[in-house]
């Protein structure tokens, strides 16, 4: 259902889990040193940081709290969750490294990439499938790959050369295929429920399919699409 959603409990904890780790970062520290700094294992940091769907223990965030010099109503406040708008996120990773990245995902709030690449691949450091995935789980978000919704290798250079309506209107009818429609239908669905960012490579949206895949599933249901800060 489209419109505002009230944020189940592993929200809250997943907002504590990412605020600590943003500030973690902002001073360069390794979990290793903060929990070091706040006299806590490392296993019960990685725990903090990373499912995010179960409360910590009082203490424990205390002690973090302490390390990171901020008080806990401060921290606590920072990490509450307001009700979240579904919707659409254009991603395009060109130009960035994959820590800035998921930082932007995280500063947007956003539950899910879908990754529209026909091959989860990338010579650019932290953005394959596997290593990307490993990123994302770490700040709570989740992955998943709709390779129904990727632009063929020959489908390709017309969004490169200047011819982009040719290869919007070939790829459009690719998608009347049966698995690009069960595709389609699965980011509708995440996109009914919360923040989803369209995962491809190309920064400028306007060159890369991903933008027909958006106006596609923004005829399905009526949610926003924004780019990705």
């Amino acid at each position: 259902m489209a419109g505002h959603r009230s944020a189940p409990p592993h929200d809250h904890a997943r907002a504590l889990a990412q605020r600590v780790r943003v500030l973690r970062e902002g001073r360069g520290w390794t979990r290793e040193r903060l929990a070091k700094e706040a006299g806590i294992a490392v296993g019960t940091l990685d725990h903090l940081e990373s499912e995010g769907a179960r409360e910590p223990g009082f203490f424990t965030v205390g002690a973090v709290a302490e390390a990171l010099a901020i008080s806990l109503d401060d921290l606590f406040q920072a990490a509450q969750v307001s009700p979240v708008t579904p919707g659409l996120w254009s991603a395009g990773y060109e130009g960035r490294d994959i820590d800035s990245f998921v930082t932007s995902l995280v500063d947007s709030r956003i539950s899910v990439v879908a990754d529209v690449r026909l091959t989860p691949i990338s010579r650019k450091k932290g953005f394959s499938k596997t290593r990307l995935g490993e990123a994302l789980a770490e700040a709570g978000i989740d992955y998943t790959h709709l390779r129904g919704l990727g632009n063929p290798k020959d489908n390709r250079e017309p969004f490169w050369d200047g011819r982009v309506e040719v290869g919007r209107a070939r790829f459009r009818g690719l998608l009347q295929s049966e698995k690009a429609q069960s595709d389609l239908d699965r980011l509708a669905e995440h996109a009914r429920q919360s923040r989803v960012a369209v995962l491809c490579f190309e920064k400028d949206e306007n060159r890369c399919h991903r933008q027909v895949v958006l106006e596609t599933v923004r005829s399905r249901v009526s949610v926003p699409v924004n780019p990705l800060a």
